[in-house]
């Protein structure tokens, strides 16, 4: 005997798809990390820094016309300690790893290597634009003298204390500072390419007060440091040759003058 056709089974429905996330949750993350870039932009610490300083008593210009250099190494200094605490609390806020972010996984002394290696092609790199865009580009040499150099043009205490501004609120705070915004823009706000773009241009303008010519060359030093944490995904290496840029900066400018 032939046995019975069985009729057609139905096919399996499909599950329901998720539903799709409101649009304000969508754009909350963007908002925060947004958020968290403008706090750890140095605008509203050094604002708050400087004007409780202020209120103390401390006069951010000296008597002789230059920016007051205990002043600027207080503000600083102490605004470098208020950043780091602020993206240490938010890293950890989200869940992420303090370490992966700053240190990455390379061995530690293969970035330090790395990174007094690059010290100087950056020193000569900078020497090399700064006197092309003055030759080419004259007008952008707006400022005759650079008010920050001339902190450290009086003496050999006054170059000491403007180092520990160049080097540590400098090189140390700035690369910490230039890693933290990139993940933000990484994880929410368009991508690394965007944040380097974003953050040279803001690095430049930072240094508006030395002149377009710097603004240029501190623009280009900033893209070339960000480029450098995202290939290591290491903030060493850029530590160190920043550091050692602005220590070499000092020393020319204590020896030789602005």
């Amino acid at each position: 005997m032939s046995e019975p056709i069985s009729a057609p089974q139905a096919p399996p429905e499909a599950p329901p798809a998720p539903p799709l996330p409101a649009p304000g949750l969508l754009f909350r993350p963007r908002l925060l990390a947004l958020g968290e870039i403008l706090l750890c932009s140095d605008l509203p610490t050094q604002f708050a820094i400087g004007a409780l300083l202020i209120l103390l008593g401390w006069r951010p210009i000296a008597r002789t016309g230059q920016l007051s250099l205990p002043f600027v190494l207080t503000m600083s200094l102490v605004d470098t300690l208020v950043l780091i605490v602020l993206m240490v609390l938010l890293t950890r806020a989200r869940g992420d790893s303090v370490r992966d972010l700053w240190a990455g996984r390379r061995p530690l002394k293969q970035e330090v290597r790395l990174g007094l290696l690059l010290i100087p092609p950056i020193f000569l790199f900078v020497v090399l634009i700064l006197n092309a865009v003055r030759r080419w580009l004259p007008g952008l040499h707006n400022v005759e003298t650079n008010p920050l150099e001339a902190l450290a043009a009086g003496g050999a205490a006054n170059a000491a204390m403007f180092a520990l501004v160049a080097i540590f609120a400098g090189g140390v705070r700035e690369e910490m500072q230039r890693a933290f915004l990139l993940r933000r823009f990484e994880q929410h706000l368009g991508g690394a390419r965007i944040g380097v773009i974003v953050l040279s241009v803001a690095f430049g303008l930072g240094h508006y007060v030395q002149g377009w010519d710097a603004v240029i060359t501190t623009g280009t030093l900033g893209a070339f440091w960000a480029l450098i944490y995202l290939w290591r995904g290491s903030s060493t290496a850029a530590i160190i040759s920043h550091a050692g840029f602005n220590a070499l900066e000092i020393l020319r400018v204590a020896i030789w003058g602005t």
